[in-house]
């Protein structure tokens, strides 16, 4: 029934279509948002193909799922068929009912879509020329593949099953300069994307994505099972909203990774840039390293000393209102009622992961339970913080025990370098250089490092009148030589 008092305004389609063009999505996300729909047809193949051809080149996604009736198809091509509010299948990873038209028109004019569905192919386009050279505001779904694109189907036809998404005239791609390596690039950028946002459907085998014919390789943000992860206790549910989950991980310090972990754990974007929370929604990755403005004040930046930190969150696509969720599903923010639940999660990791940074991954505070007895101890008082030497620390504490007549002088110099710790120049130093500054004889030969350890021994047999193997077990407990248990073991009984 028509509504009293109103008027018929239906938008027009080329200008509607135009505007839809800047919805944000990149060329990654818009493939991620086509793959998407593959996986609801139940697709356990795409492959996904960058062919370069100046500017009639072109990009389709070819999936082996159940394809579309005529009636299907229909209703896939038309914008805003779907209800957004509408109950959807647990392991639907759809939404709005505008991924594959929106995405496809960030990138290209002329989007074809054909599938097989019971031996019968169907194909419907949208061409944004033809839409925008209309004299009426018709919104103008084209039957049929374009004239002279028809070979651009044959992958579809030759595999007898499932849906090809093809764009044409990519206009958002392909711009003024846009040469073919600029087109090699662009597809590494992508693959490397379709890996992170589909691990976890790639690592389980139930998803192969074929990339100009080769494999994407699954990128696992959190380095599962690796030996030599920080931090990495069991996921736990959230007591507030018992549908979403969340498993903390500490990540290795690149000091304990091979160089070939190193880079891969680093991501697409690099170690600082990947730290934060990860959105899951069905087990498809949505926010890739965010701390979703949570923290104090202004929220959490991201920064050198938390790198190493990666939260893992599950929710349901049940919650997508709730979360925020965008259409090009890049974007969430948690709802009110979980943010503290989720502060104190980040609030721990990231106290780890920057403890796990300024030590280089290695062990913190305990050697097989014993405290370490460090040669830096932290002060807190009312204007901040203050770092001192640890006079109790065995090497300090020999010297000022024998310094006699110059033990005033020596506790001058101690204070004259604890004031005057250059942490502002540490911390420049480490941002511009992506990387601690070298501590516990880094880059000193072992001999440099024996003869030092050496020398603390006799202090602490000769001089102190220790036992060896009590002056061992000192050692094995007291910065830095906790960390080289080898050498420390194989220290002589007799001297």
């Amino acid at each position: 029934m028509k509504p009293v008092n109103s008027r018929h305004a239906p938008p027009r389609a080329g200008a509607m279509v135009e505007a839809l063009r800047g919805l944000g999505y990149n060329t990654a996300t818009a493939l991620a948002d086509i793959i998407d729909n593959s996986i609801g047809a139940g697709s356990d193949t795409v492959y996904v193909q960058f062919d370069w051809a100046a500017e009639n080149s072109r990009i389709y996604v070819l999936d082996n799922g159940r394809g579309m009736s005529p009636e299907q198809l229909d209703a896939a091509m038309r914008l805003g068929e779907r209800n957004p509010l509408d109950e959807r299948e647990p392991d639907d990873l759809g939404r709005f009912g505008l991924g594959l038209k929106t995405a496809s028109f960030s990138q290209c004019r002329r989007l074809t879509v054909g599938s097989i569905h019971d031996r019968r192919f169907e194909c419907l386009r949208w061409d944004l020329d033809v839409l925008a050279g209309s004299s009426d505001d018709g919104w103008y779904l084209l039957e049929g593949i374009h004239p002279g694109s028809e070979d651009f189907m044959k992958p579809l036809m030759d595999a007898g099953r499932g849906t090809l998404v093809l764009w044409e005239v990519l206009d958002r791609v392909v711009t003024n300069g846009f040469q073919v390596k600029d087109f090699l690039e662009l597809a590494t950028q992508v693959s490397q994307h379709l890996g992170m946002i589909f691990h976890r459907y790639i690592s389980s085998k139930r998803l192969r994505i074929l990339f100009n014919d080769k494999p994407i390789k699954p990128w696992d943000p959190f380095l599962i099972g690796h030996v030599s992860k920080a931090w990495s206790p069991p996921a736990v549910i959230c007591p507030v909203m018992r549908t979403v989950t969340a498993q903390c991980h500490v990540l290795p310090h690149g000091d304990r990774l091979s160089e070939k972990d190193n880079l891969n754990a680093a991501g697409p974007e690099g170690w600082t840039s990947q730290q934060g929370f990860y959105i899951y929604r069905n087990e498809r990755l949505l926010v890739a390293g965010s701390w979703l403005g949570l923290g104090a004040g202004r929220g959490w930046t991201k920064d050198e000393a938390h790198r190493l930190a990666r939260i893992r969150l599950d929710i349901p696509n049940t919650a997508d209102a709730d979360w925020k969720i965008d259409i090009r599903k890049s974007t969430a923010k948690p709802p009110i009622a979980i943010r503290s639940w989720l502060i104190r999660l980040a609030e721990d990791t990231r106290s780890r992961a920057c403890r796990a940074f300024a030590r280089r991954g290695r062990a913190v505070g305990f050697t097989h339970g014993t405290p370490v007895h460090e040669a830096w101890v932290a002060e807190k008082f009312s204007g901040g913080t203050r770092y001192r030497i640890d006079r109790e620390h065995p090497a300090t504490r020999a010297v000022l025990d024998e310094a006699g007549a110059l033990l005033p002088q020596i506790k001058t110099m101690l204070r004259i370098i604890e004031e005057t710790v250059p942490i502002q120049r540490i911390w420049i130093d480490t941002a511009e250089d992506k990387e601690t500054p070298c501590v516990e004889f880094a880059g000193e030969t072992s001999s440099e490092l024996v003869a030092i350890l050496n020398d603390m021994y006799r202090g602490l047999v000769k001089r102190k009148g220790y036992s060896a193997s009590r002056a061992r077990e000192q050692l094995m407990r007291t910065e830095p030589f906790h960390n080289y248990p080898e050498l420390v073991a194989i220290l002589p009984d007799q001297l």
